[in-house]
């Protein structure tokens, strides 16, 4: 009933308004073009059938300087900066009269931000009627009628009330599954366009280099290939269905100076060389082959020189050098950072002035509109900034607005049919299959995994993430949707074949934590008796599934680490359990490899699940019961010890060598050496055998493409994916490059006993490096192919020339 009452009221806001309008502006809807500006004549920017840059450059010569400085800003939706869910007369009065660039995350509902709760998100229908409505008060009541771009973010699938959520970005890294990347972008696309929001900002292509960051749960993983790839398929996907991609965050943001996050964010230790061959190559990457239509400029520095207001990377380096023709927002202050942070501007005005002569074309944040486009106004009536800046800036936005067919088509064509297109039962099975891809399995010894049900009377499910649902949701996902926690799930899967019970443990942090990372305090009498009702349990069980690791108050975006073991009691919990003599089964919920170890010693089976969506606790039932092999594989190196810290792939030649243990400087015996788990280790229920490598032509010239072929067979019994590798190293190089590089990787599906070949073509490009003139290039010499199961676990080797 209160849906309907619901539905009922918004329909008639939405009649209300339209009949409103109509007597006055239904003349501008012509038959088969819309007149914008209202002047009775179709100009070349209202002619669908005119070239793009036709209508372009018409519109900005039709429109005035508060027009223009109107189409270089956001105005941030409701609850954040907009404080109306519909048009107002009042917005007659407000600086948006004259347009604006576009509307950020309007009425999408944030699931941890109860202001932005709203009646008009669900149904579907009911947002796309009303974003139709607000789309429709720009088009009608400004001058000239220029339809907004609204943008919203997707990562973790589109932030959206009850869209069809995904694992954190971190955990669709460790999937390596092209395919279902591109159709989890496609399904972002689909539901964004059926909503009414036309932009999307994702994916995040930051190389997560040091797991201190707290954003490295937003990262497809610490490789720049890997990136590229998973990256480039999620843009293919939004963008099929006709919204734009915006990439975040460009560049070199992932490495502040120690991870420090927060009020920090600055100041990346990165050389010339490392930033192209590292932090740059996905972006590059990825606007080559995929065309994304935004891009998002960070707000850290790059030696002495802030990103968002630096013309090198703005306009030389993107548009000159990469070749991207969309429009660039910034991230949240970066433009006030300029002269607030960084320092480099005396005062905010000049700040305004760095950006856009750099090549910022939209100021987004969580601020108002006026507060960027007065200062903007003043600078060009002062003539500190040309017209002709101005209105490469505005063409820029007015350039992604055409391609997405808003001068043509500006509304929701069908806005029940949003009812029919979001979180369908198809996209349901879908969030699960791509949960279950996430799920890594890195330790099981014995083969105690996966368990029989029907041999387990007692099962205890422990720890403080056992029966928590909190890290299922994210502020960058979708709110709202029922999500089963790993206790629930578990005790679902057992029904009556088992006895399934809970008993919490410990809190995932402790009273002092933070502080109790650097400084270790006595547990209170509640911790311990906590922990013993733990333990008693644990005694009556057969088999003990402890569930710990991270939540969304220890992990994400500004919450840095110091330590990178489990926070709180969770150690002390698991020891205790352990202590039992009764098996234990360590399922991680995090964003960030753990140096977990002692668990990794005395535990014989792990599961990583990293931050999965609203199916949590139904995947991982499966997974650990059997129903379900995982194959996914660790996109991030696990590191023993922050003091090793940057240990990742790819890497030098020696530079995370080991140390001597005999002579002067022998000291190697003593020394944390290595990975915990190495760049794409994981395991599976079954095994695999390589053989059959062939490297065609094993001589070739600079310009000519390597084909690869192997044999991959399932010798196990079970049916499992395994993600194949293929791994290159430069024998001899002008300048010292990586020990080797990743160029390739598929996951593929086998039956027990199934072979099948697996094909690579390497292209010039896979084996180019920066010389010593900084430009890329082939050399000359002998390149040795690795096809290995990790970047360590190399199975099969040959080699090749190039003359």
């Amino acid at each position: 009933m209160i849906f309907k009452q619901q539905k009922l009221l918004v329909l008639l806001i939405t009649s209300f308004l339209f009949i409103g309008m109509k007597s006055e502006k239904d003349n501008i809807y012509q038959k088969d073009w819309i007149d914008f500006n209202k002047n009775g004549t179709k100009d070349i920017f209202e002619d669908s059938k005119a070239p793009l840059e036709a209508r372009v450059k018409n519109l900005v010569s039709l429109m005035n300087v508060n027009e223009k400085t109107c189409q270089l800003t956001t105005l941030y939706g409701f609850a954040r900066v907009l404080q109306d869910e519909l048009p107002t007369d009042q917005w007659k009065n407000e600086v948006w009269k004259d347009g604006i660039a576009n509307i950020d995350e309007h009425l999408n509902t944030i699931w941890n931000q109860e202001k932005t709760h709203t009646k008009y998100a669900f149904p579907y229908s009911t947002h796309a009627e009303t974003i139709n409505i607000v789309q429709k008060w720009f088009v009608e009541e400004t001058r000239m009628g220029i339809p907004v771009d609204f943008t919203n973010e997707g990562i973790h699938g589109l932030c959206h009330e009850r869209a069809t959520p995904l694992p954190a970005p971190i955990g669709i890294g460790s999937t390596w599954n092209k395919e279902l990347v591109y159709k989890a972008g496609s399904i972002v696309g689909r539901e964004a366009k059926a909503l009414g929001y036309t932009n999307v900002y994702a994916p995040i292509l930051d190389v997560a280099r040091d797991p201190r960051w707290g954003r490295v749960i937003e990262c497809y993983g610490e490789e720049p290939y890997h990136i590229s790839e998973l990256g480039k398929q999620m843009v293919l996907g939004i963008q099929s269905e006709g919204v734009a991609s915006t990439l975040k965050h460009f560049a070199v943001y992932s490495v502040p100076k120690g991870a420090r996050d927060g009020e920090a964010r600055t100041d990346p230790h990165v050389a010339p060389r490392e930033m192209f061959q590292l932090y740059l190559y996905p972006f590059e990457k990825v606007i080559n082959e995929a065309a994304p239509m935004g891009v998002m400029s960070s707000y850290n520095d790059y030696d002495g020189v802030p990103v968002t207001g630096s013309h090198y990377f703005l306009t030389e380096l993107l548009r000159e050098k990469f070749g991207f023709n969309g429009y660039v927002v910034s991230d949240s202050e970066a433009v006030e950072y300029v002269s607030e942070k960084h320092h480099v501007a005396k005062d905010y005005k000049e700040a305004v002035r760095q950006v856009i002569e750099a090549g910022l074309n939209v100021r987004t944040t969580f601020r108002t509109p006026e507060s960027f486009i007065e200062p903007l106004r003043e600078l060009i009536h002062d003539g500190e900034i040309s017209m002709k800046t101005i209105d490469a800036r505005v063409a820029d936005v007015l350039r992604v607005k055409f391609r997405l067919g808003l001068f043509d088509s500006p509304y929701v064509k069908d806005t029940k049919a949003a009812d029919k297109l979001v979180h369908t039962k198809e996209d349901q099975a879908f969030s699960k299959q791509i949960n279950r891809e996430a799920l890594v399995l890195l330790k099981n010894e014995n083969n105690l995994l996966p368990l029989d049900v029907n041999e387990i009377n007692n099962i205890l499910v422990t720890g403080p993430l056992a029966d928590e649902t909190s890290f299922t949701y994210s502020r960058y996902g979708p709110a709202f949707n029922p999500s089963t926690s790993v206790y629930q799930g578990i005790k679902k899967y057992a029904g009556n074949k088992a006895e399934v019970n809970f008993i919490k443990g410990c809190d995932v942090i402790d009273p002092n934590w933070p502080e109790s990372e650097i400084i270790p305090t006595p547990l209170s009498r509640k911790e311990e008796e906590d922990i013993d009702a733990a333990v008693e349990q644990a005694k009556k069980s057969d088999i003990i599934i402890a569930v710990v690791g991270e939540d969304d108050n220890t992990v994400g975006e500004s919450k840095s680490r110091t330590s990178l073991d489990l926070p709180g009691r969770q150690l002390q919990l698991v020891q205790a359990l352990y202590a039992t003599g009764k098996p234990v089964v360590l399922v991680l919920i995090n964003g960030q490899p753990l140096t977990i170890n002692w668990e990794n010693k005395f535990l014989p089976a792990i599961l990583e699940a990293w931050f999965p969506s609203t199916a949590a606790g139904e995947v991982i039932a499966e997974t650990l019961f059997g129903d379900y092999n995982p194959g996914g594989k660790l996109s991030v190196t696990f590191p023993k010890s922050v003091g090793q810290i940057p240990l990742n792939f790819p890497f030098k030649p020696g530079s995370q060598a080991g140390q001597p243990g005999e002579g002067p400087n022998r000291a190697g015996n003593t020394r944390v050496l290595g990975s915990l788990y190495p760049f794409g280790y994981g395991l599976s229920y079954t095994t695999f055998e390589y053989s059959n490598l062939k490297v065609t032509p094993n001589t070739i010239n600079s310009q000519a493409d390597v084909h690869v072929s192997f044999s991959i067979k399932n010798t196990g019994k079970r049916a499992g994916d395994e993600v194949v590798q293929l791994y290159v190293k430069d024998e001899v190089s002008s300048v010292t490059t990586y020990d080797s590089q990743l160029r390739g990787f598929e996951r593929i599906h086998l039956k027990p006993n199934e072979t099948k070949t697996v094909n690579f073509i390497l292209h010039p490009d896979d084996l180019a490096i920066l010389d010593k003139n900084m430009n890329w290039t082939v050399e000359s010499g002998q390149f040795e192919i690795r096809i290995g199961a990790s970047s360590e676990d190399i199975k099969l080797k040959e080699n090749f020339i190039v003359e």
